[in-house]
């Protein structure tokens, strides 16, 4: 536990007007670029660990896991208070992970954040994470970015280079995060976002003997950078770290550069708020008005590894919350009670009375989803966008409860993780009864599953990749009828246009939206119907079902068993029960019966399952398989290796980029062939290679590889081997058209 060094001065400093001297920052990297250690030395400027200590105790790292694997796994929030040029300043940091794993972790910490530090290590340079964090920074949350180029020390040391060269490393560093900038930075903050060492907005150095540098820091003490080499040679980095320390320059960057909740929010407010900015809300919502009415999110779940026990932590935008007052959810539509208000320093919490907008908070009393909006009582205020993640599940394992009479503990227990973490996902095969988690990769399940067993004792399996099935074209119109041949449906399936599925996945529409703003949104970007686009029934996953019926009668009647199927059959698709990804389905007639008695759930179920499944299947349905951007930096003389390693496992060469004596190699890579692939990059390499990839999407298996997954994915579901087909349901047509 961090004990909180002055509650004092910050209670003072988060209730005060004084919004200059505020900032909400995250520091972000690819993994091993040294976060955490950066962050060491930035609590040790606050006085919350000793200089000794600063640079290896790793203390935003507090879960057991995280010390175990030397990663780090959550998000943590510390609080900094220090001086800067005599002025007293609040630094709210949220130290995120490295590891695609956690890439959630990473969008919900810069949603509550006006500023990003980026991390790149000086040796491996621009990594895909690395790259994944500035889009997430600069583009989707509008974070001003600066840059922190570590492991300095590595070129001069390793490699022996001389201070042209490093500087040359360094320049071409900072070109390529500056081209990344210009490509996803909102347009009119270009110009004033890209980061330069001659303007002060690039540091170098070395986190893990603690010194850094910023052009400033080396003209305010008068030094040349000709001296860090010297006194290398001179195997005196204590000089070094006296006279250059990481905190003064890194702090001084962040303060200087990065921008101040109030203005932040002017010209982050618009891009992650729809609502009215010419309205109440809207004004106070771009003022960051501590006075205007409560609008806030919900960006991080803690849960206590010991107790358990859940913290939600968010950011107040707008207004102020108080402790023991009622707010409501937006999405979720109901009221919960702030029982506890406080503030988080990692893992300990500063109790609070009140906190006011341009500040991060900490709650207790109610469970939400992480991204869940709130507003007071009574508001009918719009909430915020939903969080943008960049990754899908793509790797599962089946749980199941030691003791069966456990089942529904289970579901609460993994529902808890489940909200902390959106970006994975509880399954229930009725078919099978097989419980399963999806999540991004392998780690994030075993995470996952190893805190689970610690409530409830489960039985896990290996994990397996996840598959998606999709319709390459229109299917057939089919019109069937339930059981007792009292009520039909009509409706036909085909594949949904790619901007209506990126509109989906970046929630750009939801069926939380009023059927107009939702009409215009889709009329607008994805060239719909206007008409039409009011008519969606749901939205679930990539798919979508639309209403283009006309007099109808009673159809609210069966609409409830009607949205269970249909979700049903998007979880679990007719080839091998998986998912369906990216199909329209459009209800074109329905007959219900008048008689209650005669629409029951297993009536309506099967007439609407079957037309689902027929229709999907005479689209030329295929399995889509999950596949990786990768890219390996490594020596000139190993690239041969490199590209044999990749290709034997079905992997693509994209670009091959020389730089100096190293080679980039970029490429595409099957999620089901990177099973220690890493290993045998660094193997062939003789351990000179960087590895890193990021989720790219699905794309058609190999037509000779079809069958082959089918089968095997149904084998391990206990399915018939005979591939599904029309026979199977058309008992059930009523009218072929």
């Amino acid at each position: 536990m961090v004990k909180i060094k002055e509650p004092e001065a910050i209670k003072r400093l988060i209730l005060s007007d004084d919004y200059e001297h505020k900032r909400i920052i995250s520091i972000s990297a690819h993994i091993d670029h040294g976060k955490t250690t950066t962050t060491d030395y930035l609590m040790r400027r606050a006085g919350l660990m000793s200089d000794a200590a600063a640079g290896q105790a790793l203390m935003t790292d507090s879960d057991d896991e995280e010390q175990e694997r030397g990663i780090t796994i959550f998000t943590s929030v510390v609080l900094l208070n220090f001086k800067v040029d005599n002025e007293e300043y609040l630094v709210q940091l949220s130290d995120t992970p490295g590891h695609l794993s956690f890439t959630g972790e990473v969008s919900r910490a810069l949603r509550a954040s006006d500023g990003a530090v980026i991390l790149v290590d000086a040796l491996e340079g621009m990594m895909t994470q690395t790259e994944t964090n500035i889009r997430l920074a600069v583009g989707a949350e509008a974070c001003k970015p600066v840059l922190f180029i570590n492991k300095v020390d590595r070129l001069i040391n390793e490699l022996k280079l001389p201070p042209a060269k490093v500087y040359e490393r360094i320049d071409i560093i900072i070109s390529k995060v500056n081209t990344l900038i210009k490509k996803v930075a909102p347009p009119e903050m270009v110009k004033d976002w890209l980061v330069s060492f001659q303007e002060g907005s690039v540091a170098i150095g070395s986190a893990k003997t603690g010194w850094a540098f910023t052009m400033k820091t080396l003209e305010k003490r008068n030094i040349k950078p000709i001296v860090v080499f010297e006194k290398y040679n001179e195997g005196d980095a204590r000089w070094l770290r006296d006279n250059l320390a990481l905190d003064e320059a890194l702090l001084e960057m962040i303060v200087k550069h990065l921008p101040n909740p109030r203005d932040a929010q002017k010209y982050k407010i618009p891009r992650i708020w729809k609502g009215d900015l010419e309205s109440v809300e809207g004004k106070a919502l771009l003022a960051c008005d501590p006075n205007g009415p409560l609008l806030g999110m919900i960006t991080k779940i803690f849960i206590d590894p010991k107790s358990k026990r859940p913290t939600l932590i968010g950011r107040v935008f707008s207004g102020t919350i108080r402790n023991g007052q009622e707010i409501r959810l937006v999405n979720m539509r109901q009221n919960a009670k702030v029982k506890r208000l406080g503030v988080q320093e990692i893992t300990d919490i500063l109790d609070m009375d009140a906190v006011p907008a341009g500040n991060l908070f900490s709650v207790f009393g109610f469970m939400c989803p992480s991204g869940e909006s709130f507003v007071g009582p009574g508001s009918d205020m719009a909430g915020f966008e939903a969080i943008e993640y960049v990754s899908e599940p793509v790797v599962s394992r089946s749980i199941r409860p030691v003791d069966p009479q456990e089942v529904a503990k289970l579901g609460e227990v993994v529902s808890v993780w489940i909200m902390a973490d959106p970006t994975a996902r509880f399954v229930h095969d009725k078919e099978s009864g097989e419980y399963r988690l999806d999540g991004i990769d392998p780690l994030q399940i075993e995470i996952l599953t190893k805190r689970i067993n610690e409530q409830v004792k489960i039985h896990v399996s290996e994990p397996i990749i996840v598959y998606r099935e999709k319709m390459t074209e229109r299917g057939e119109e089919f019109h069937t009828k339930s059981p007792n041949g009292h009520n039909r449906i009509r409706m036909v399936l085909e594949p949904l246009d790619e901007k209506t599925i990126e509109l989906i996945k970046k929630k750009k529409i939801t069926m939380d939206q009023q059927p107009r703003d939702r009409g215009a949104i889709l009329r607008d970007e994805a060239g719909w119907d206007a008409k039409e686009a009011r008519k969606i029934l749901d939205i679930y996953e990539s798919c979508i079902l639309v209403d283009a019926m006309s007099g109808v009668q009673r159809f609210d009647r069966i609409f409830s068993y009607l949205q269970t199927v249909f979700r049903e059959f998007v979880d679990q698709g007719p080839i091998a029960h998986e998912p369906v990804m990216g199909v329209r389905v459009t209800l074109t007639d329905a007959t219900i019966h008048n008689d209650p008695a005669h629409t029951g759930y297993n009536e309506v179920t099967t007439m609407v399952s079957s037309a689902l499944n027929m229709s999907f299947l005479t689209g030329k349905p295929g399995v889509y398989e999950p596949v990786l951007n990768v890219d390996i930096k490594t020596p000139t003389d190993t690239q041969g290796q490199v590209i044999k390693v990749l290709t034997a496992h079905r992997g693509q060469i994209l670009t091959i980029e020389g730089e100096e004596d190293n080679v980039t190699v970029k490429g595409t890579l099957p999620t089901a062939s990177t099973i220690g692939i890493a290993d045998e990059f660094r193997s062939a390499t003789a351990g000179r290679s960087f590895f890193g990839y990021q989720f790219r999407g699905f794309e058609s298996l190999p037509h000779a590889l079809q069958e082959e997954i089918i089968l095997e994915i149904r084998k391990r579901k206990g399915m018939a081997e005979e591939m599904p087909n029309l026979g199977s349901w058309n008992r059930w047509i009523y009218k072929r058209t």
